[in-house]
């Protein structure tokens, strides 16, 4: 660990004496389809020391999943308690806590999945993510799982996937992992919990659901015939008033194989509409695209007798193995360097980080262990960050640097750097993806300045060749963060990511954009800055492929990435598009129904 200033020390006396470091063993990986098996609880006193334990077994009542990876069987968890008789003791251990996970959302989307199926709620209202914090970091490990950090700083680990062990692991490894951000002058990302339900909705696109849209698990048949039967697999819509409840009525739809989406599309199968001239925009797009119409009581007779479908092929969209294009090796004075730059107006800075990549550094938005030099432009001389980076002996610039490259060498008093290096894309510049050594799951991550406050909110489209989406369903934003193939999450304030799973996707999908808008009506890009897009092979692995995007001042809306099919192989290209109107006018550009 390393040393902290007396100022620091009590900084972090004040941040342990509020945090409960959780771990929790499941039967899958769906909140609202799994279950706990395991959670245990530890809190910490201010110099990070275990001050309470609580660990329990929960008989979920279910298949305990799989018991390979857990190790907890069926006859194991047999006379456990059930969450409900858990839940007192474990709120005892969180409530006015910070919750402590790594992958936070993971855990924290359990115990809040438990707590409101056995009639309670979750006391967090603040969570920290040690795997945000490592990525946040740049730890020079190979990868961020919890057994590689705790090997990194010498924490023994005794029996991984066992949730008490797993925790007190974590507690040691988060004292040696905050003594670092501390070092570098990073705050741990704690992210606010309290406003997740509150949060106002897009109400003319949001699904209306418990939890995420599950994808069906049947292939797309066509439409309804006249005087037809319902087949698994059909895109239902419903519009208006039901006199079954609406949820129960999706329930029941999904239960038969049905996939019940929140928009008509000229794929939907069949719209229910018990008034089918009510004016809305599902019924009017129904005529449009020439949908069957039908009412609640035939639709109700037809689940009763709905013919079996064809299932879904598990591979999707195949994609050979393909070795990627060899990367280009940067050239020019400033290789090998990652530098952060401070001050200037927004065009100043933008322009100047533009010049980095052109003579082959990278530019930074955030100050971590990857940093290598501080360019500093008028103003930034008071920015905190060029204190910490004279602190940590890092050569500071002036605008020289764009001229005439560095004069002093890299400095040394930090953890040490991470051995492989992302390749950096400049704006408009194209990649292969890795897949034969990655795999097809990929996350593609957002960060943006940490001393910043604007919200900014990720959204992916999965769109055909026409370059628009096949229903409601093909994109996830904040309101919808699970569809077919694709998962969106908070992994702090200043950091979203969206999961890819390649294989996964909808047949029609030929290409996948990722966006970013500005949750506020005044705010534009201008305010937020460079945004850095990291994409790694999976949730713990190290970035593969870097750009940093310039490309909006008065935009409120900004494109950000493509992932696209080009023969067999999946090619990645940073856009960096940016748009002056609002997140509702992005989704009608790509074919989403906006009810009006």
């Amino acid at each position: 660990m390393r040393g902290m200033t007396e100022v620091e020390e009590q900084q972090r006396a004040a941040e342990f004496a509020t945090f409960t470091v959780v771990d929790v063993e499941t039967s899958g990986l769906r909140p609202h389809q799994h279950r706990v098996l395991s959670v245990a609880a530890v809190t910490l006193d201010g110099a990070g020391r275990v001050a309470g334990e609580f660990h329990t077994l929960v008989d979920p009542g279910c298949d305990p999943g799989p018991v390979h990876i857990h190790g907890l069987t069926a006859e194991v968890l047999r006379g456990s308690p059930g969450f409900e008789q858990v839940r007192e003791p474990l709120s005892a251990m969180l409530d006015g806590r910070v919750m402590v996970a790594h992958n936070a959302l993971f855990d924290y989307g359990f115990l809040r999945q438990e707590f409101a199926r056995t009639g309670g709620v979750l006391p967090v209202r603040h969570r920290l993510c040690t795997l945000a914090l490592a990525r946040r970091i740049a730890l020079p490990t190979p990868d961020y799982k919890l057994g590689t950090l705790a090997s990194y700083y010498g924490v023994p680990q005794y029996k991984a996937h066992d949730a008490l062990d797993d925790t007190r692991v974590l507690a040691k490894v988060l004292l040696s992992l905050v003594a670092d951000a501390a070092h570098l002058g990073i705050a741990p990302p704690l992210l606010d919990c309290s406003g997740e339900s509150a949060r106002p909705k897009q109400s003319s696109w949001a699904v209306d659901r418990r939890g995420p849209k599950q994808p069906c698990a049947f292939a797309y048949p066509g439409r309804l015939a006249v005087h037809g039967r319902l087949r698994q697999g059909m895109k239902v819509a419903v519009t208006g008033a039901t006199r079954v409840e609406r949820e129960e009525l999706v329930a029941r739809a999904e239960a038969a194989g049905l996939d019940v989406t929140s928009a008509v599309s000229r794929r939907t199968s069949v719209l229910v509409a018990n008034s089918p001239d009510a004016g809305t925009s599902k019924a009017r797009k129904a005529v449009e695209c020439g949908t069957p119409v039908i009412d609640e009581a035939r639709f109700l007779d037809l689940l009763e007798k709905v013919e079996p479908g064809q299932p879904k092929a598990t591979a999707g969209l195949r994609v050979p193995p393909h070795q990627p294009e060899p990367a280009r090796e940067p050239s020019g004075p400033l290789t090998g360097r990652r530098i952060l730059v401070l001050g200037g107006t927004y065009g100043q800075a933008a322009a100047a980080r533009a010049r980095i990549a052109q003579l082959g550094g990278s530019a930074a938005v955030n100050l971590s262990a990857t940093v290598t030099d501080l360019l500093v432009l008028a103003g930034g001389e008071s920015d905190r960050r060029t204190r910490k980076a004279e602190e940590l002996a890092l050569p500071v610039h002036g605008p020289e640097l764009l001229e005439h490259g560095p004069s002093s060498p890299v400095a040394s008093d930090l953890p040490d750097r991470p051995t492989s290096h992302p390749t950096v894309l400049a704006r408009g510049q194209v990649i292969d993806l890795p897949i034969a050594q990655g795999g097809t799951t990929w996350i593609l991550r957002a960060t943006w300045n940490q001393l910043g406050t604007p919200t900014v909110d990720l959204v992916a489209f999965f769109v055909d060749h026409e370059e628009k989406v096949a229903d409601s369903d093909d994109f996830v934003f904040y309101n919808q963060p699970e569809a077919p193939g694709a998962k969106l999450s908070e992994d702090g304030p200043n950091e979203q990511s969206v999961t890819v799973v390649l294989d996964d996707l909808p047949e029609h999908c030929t290409r996948i954009v990722l966006a970013a808008a500005l949750d506020g009506e005044n705010l534009t890009f201008g305010d937020v800055g460079a945004i850095e897009l990291d994409i790694a092979s999976g949730t713990e692995s190290h970035t593969t492929v870097r750009a940093t995007l310039d490309a909006a001042t008065v935009e409120r809306t900004l494109i950000l990435a493509e992932l696209y099919v080009r023969g067999s192989v999946w090619r990645l290209r940073s856009v960096g598009q940016g748009y002056e109107s609002d997140l509702t006018a992005l989704v009608e550009r790509f074919g989403v129904e906006v009810d009006g």
